[in-house]
């Protein structure tokens, strides 16, 4: 026969709990939640702002921060610190009016400067500029070829329909000098240089150079980066 008492319980006097019963509130609410429950809520927020800025983050890292054994990741030489597009460099558009280069923002630009007679050497980039550009497939719309002119002569015809998809601008050599570094023993003809969508100049490359080498870094910029 079992001990245990089957007395009901007196009134006023609490009703004692079985080990591991919850009990209600006296009022009817609900208990409040266990102190770890808000904390979990915040650390899912932080992980959702991470994973959302992770493409940015990724792509520059990507170049600034991880080499491979053996030499940089990137072909072209980097501008650290980045050189943000001067607020007053104003250039003149092909239909005649003044513009700020930095209106082109929103786009990965590929740079060339070159007089407006367009030798040789200067078609060749042009040609280079334009190739890198076809090569990214669905990507390419996400560059812009920019031809910097140093003087307002006109540009040869054969130039002109040869490059219908790049932007012939007008800019003061000067100011264009100040902002585009060069390596020693070059000038600013020389070089092909690159600008992220945020306005900053971020890479230079060398003179002749390789345009296979240069579809690569182009092709890993916008396939690690989500802007522009």
């Amino acid at each position: 026969m079992s001990t245990q008492s089957t007395r009901p319980p007196q009134p006023g006097k609490p009703v004692a709990s079985r080990p591991g019963a919850e009990l209600p509130a006296s009022n009817g609410a609900r208990r409040p939640r266990k102190p770890g429950s808000w904390k979990r809520g915040r650390w899912i927020l932080l992980l959702l702002a991470i994973v959302c800025g992770a493409p940015i983050a990724v792509s520059y890292l990507a170049y600034y921060v991880i080499k491979p054994t053996g030499g940089t990741t990137s072909y072209g030489t980097l501008v650290a610190p980045q050189r943000p597009v001067p607020d007053n460099l104003v250039v003149t558009g092909e239909d005649g009016k003044p513009m700020k280069l930095s209106a082109l923002r929103g786009k990965w630009l590929l740079i060339s400067v070159d007089a407006s007679a367009c030798g040789q050497p200067c078609v060749t980039k042009l040609y280079f500029m334009r190739q890198v550009r076809a090569t990214q497939g669905a990507e390419r719309d996400r560059v812009l070829n920019v031809w910097l002119r140093t003087d307002p002569s006109n540009v040869p015809d054969v130039v002109q329909k040869a490059y219908r998809d790049t932007d012939m601008l007008i800019a003061d050599p000067a100011a264009l000098a100040a902002w585009l570094p060069v390596e020693a023993g070059t000038q600013l003809s020389d070089h092909i240089f690159m600008v992220d969508p945020n306005g900053n100049l971020m890479m230079r490359f060398p003179k002749d150079p390789n345009p296979t080498k240069i579809k690569g870094d182009v092709t890993k910029l916008l396939k690690w980066s989500s802007i522009g």
